[in-house]
């Protein structure tokens, strides 16, 4: 595999030669951006401590576009990723090949002289909070994403567990609860998925104003891995104000039923999925002056269950700077945690927290060897409370390119 990841990059280099575009209202385009990347962590060794702490993985984003006059245009973000790449990733250590639909929507646009309205329709990225759009590899300064956007809680969609007892016996990443859905151990949910659902979506901007409403057939709150199978439609909106170029505050929200069907016969009669939702609030900001920026999020969510009076739910949040310390160089960090908070069941019995608290610090920094190739690489600390020691420590580099293949001006 390591042989498959240095050839990449090496096509990488070479692609990575800027291509001339045009600009027409009426044209295909399809950039790309390719990716190739090593990581050294002790994760890759939890299953088999006789495994490589190495690990070698690549990744294709592509954005096939479609603009049809100054209104009408269809955009998408596909992913084909040979894990492990991420640093997610690590905790399954197998060489699996992925294809992710990140966007894939029709839409329209309207303007007037001071307000834009963007209409969406296809599979959309969550309108919670704002990292889910920086999806590519250029777009993230560093190599891991915040926590909210990549790890499992031990909760699942289509498993209940049937009280505190049996909630505390699960674990981050591996979950096989014991009152009812599918059986066995499975992923679990994710906070905010990083992939696109099917909605429809208006957004809206008038000066230092914004906002978007997104109705979506799923909730954000899903396995990473989910496939087509269409949930119950809930909403999620958002809104922002600019306080001046480069300075945005945002809040955001969702709500609606996230349990799947599977658990919907051992809900208590006359209950169903929607009595049950998942509700999530945040706050985003984005702050930019000279060489420094900033971007950071705030989040609380709630999973209601039935068999407790008080429901699981996860605080987090991370803080994100950038320095460029000159045009083809720049150094960044990423701070974040995770807190899990306290749990009641029918039955009385509480626990303080119903899973531990986790931390993590991701140092890094990128060069850009050419206007279209950026090596960058990242060092990241992960605390997990009561899990002393530096196992689950990654240590990670990317070679990526933007590659415009395709730019085609049809009138």
């Amino acid at each position: 595999m390591l042989k498959g990841v240095c050839a990449l990059a090496a096509l990488i280099a070479v692609a990575a030669i800027p291509c001339s575009a045009q600009d027409s209202n009426f044209g295909i385009a399809m950039p790309v951006t390719a990716s190739a990347g090593a990581l050294y962590s002790g994760r890759l060794q939890e299953g088999d401590y006789a495994a490589s702490p190495i690990a070698e993985g690549f990744r294709l984003m592509m954005y096939p576009t479609l603009k049809l006059g100054s209104h009408w245009f269809a955009y998408s973000a596909v992913q084909v990723r040979l894990s492990p790449y991420s640093y997610y990733d690590a905790y399954n250590p197998g060489a699996q090949l992925y294809t992710n639909t990140f966007q894939a929507y029709a839409g329209y646009t309207a303007r007037t002289e001071k307000t834009t309205l963007v209409i969406k329709a296809g599979r959309l990225a969550t309108a919670f909070s704002s990292f889910a759009l920086r999806y590519d590899d250029t777009d993230n300064p560093l190599l891991d994403q915040p926590l909210a956007y990549v790890t499992e809680l031990p909760l699942r969609t289509d498993q209940l567990p049937c009280g505190t007892r049996d909630l505390l016996a699960q674990s981050y990443g591996y979950v096989a609860a014991s009152c009812g859905g599918r059986p066995g151990s499975g992923d679990g949910l994710i906070p905010l998925t990083l992939y696109g659902l099917p909605g429809v979506q208006i957004e809206a901007s008038n000066g230092h104003l914004d906002g978007r409403v997104q109705l979506t057939a799923g909730s954000p709150a899903i396995s990473e891995y989910f496939t087509t199978r269409l949930s119950y439609a809930q909403w999620t909106a958002g809104a922002g104000y600019t306080i001046r170029q480069g300075t945005r505050i945002g809040v955001s929200a969702f709500r609606g039923p996230y349990l799947d069907r599977a658990v919907a016969s051992f809900l208590p009669a006359g209950a169903s999925v929607r009595d049950f939702p998942a509700t999530g609030i945040g706050i985003d900001g984005q702050w930019a002056r000279g060489r420094w920026s900033v971007n950071a999020e705030w989040q609380r969510f709630q999973f209601d269950l039935p068999n407790f009076v008080v429901s699981p739910t996860t605080t987090t949040g991370f803080a994100e700077v950038k320095s460029v310390l000159t045009p083809r160089l720049y150094l960044t960090a990423r701070v974040g945690y995770m807190k899990n908070g306290s749990v009641l069941d029918s039955t009385q019995i509480f626990a303080a927290q119903y899973a531990p608290t986790l931390a993590s610090l991701e140092l890094g920094g990128g060069v850009w060897l050419r206007r279209n190739l950026l090596l960058k690489g990242s060092y990241e600390w992960l605390y997990t409370e009561g899990e002393p020691g530096s196992q689950n420590n990654v240590f990670g580099f990317q070679l990526v390119a933007s590659i415009h293949a395709l730019n085609w001006a049809f009138r």
